[in-house]
């Protein structure tokens, strides 16, 4: 785990871009269940490991590999609108923030302008930042514009002026990328704050520096983040915060 103070510590961001599930949201446990539910409803278990490696995966991949892990391919759709729907009504019941997610959001917003860079669908991400009161803190929420394997055209990027664009989901650097173009900074100028290798990976493709937030992930070092961060409320985090992004 590498601390802020040896990779970050003569470096201020412009912009914040935060994952929401895992990041400011406590939904992983809801995208478990809702997992869980997907592989009952067809009477299938879930393989060993299986929540690791879905985590920060979009809705559609995560059920093409429900699919391909218990040898169902036809399956691939079917699993991947059984998981949204009972995800959607799973946070429905129970929106949670992160530890310390809902202060740090605040401190950040009274510096510099925020985003969010999700792979989960729109709705979801509005419903469950205004259901925590965090809505209003980022200019910009960012979401895929096409699901994996969608051969549709582009479709407008919510609050993007000028031509359509496509916005793959992560690991594609899509949403990221996108998310510091809104707060009209350069990739290199913002930093990304994520909980998963998925949003790490996108994050670090996109040219933005990376904060880890959480546990790390099983076997690994924290891949390609900057730092690491236990949780957003860590005195660390919170020191570098006041020294390096000044109150405007």
């Amino acid at each position: 785990m590498t601390p802020i103070s040896r990779t970050l510590s003569d470096w201020s961001p412009e912009a914040i871009v935060f994952d929401c599930d895992g990041t400011l949201m406590d939904t992983e446990r809801h995208w478990q269940d809702a997992r869980t539910r997907a592989f009952r409803d067809f009477g299938l278990l879930p393989p060993p490991g299986f929540a690791e490696r879905a985590k920060g995966v979009h809705y559609v991949d995560c059920g093409r590999l429900m699919a391909q892990e218990t040898n169902k391919p036809d399956l691939a759709s079917e699993l991947a609108e059984a998981l949204l729907g009972h995800f959607l009504s799973l946070v429905a019941e129970d929106p949670l923030t992160m530890p310390g997610a809902s202060d740090f959001v605040r401190l950040c917003s009274r510096r510099l302008p925020l985003a969010v860079a999700s792979n989960c669908p729109r709705e979801v991400v509005d419903e469950s930042l205004l259901r925590a009161g965090l809505r209003r803190y980022f200019r910009h929420v960012v979401v895929p514009t096409v699901e994996p394997g969608d051969s549709g055209g582009p479709r407008p990027v919510p609050e993007a002026d000028g031509p359509e664009r496509t916005v793959r989901p992560k690991p594609w650097p899509d949403v990221y990328s996108t998310a510091a173009e809104l707060c009209g900074v350069a990739p290199a100028a913002a930093l990304a704050v994520e909980d998963s290798l998925t949003g790490i990976e996108s994050a670090s493709r996109a040219g933005l520096r990376v904060l880890g937030v959480g546990p790390l992930p099983k076997g690994s070092d924290g891949g390609q983040a900057d730092a690491w961060t236990p949780r957003l409320d860590s005195e660390e985090l919170l020191s570098w915060t006041r020294e390096r992004v000044p109150a405007s």
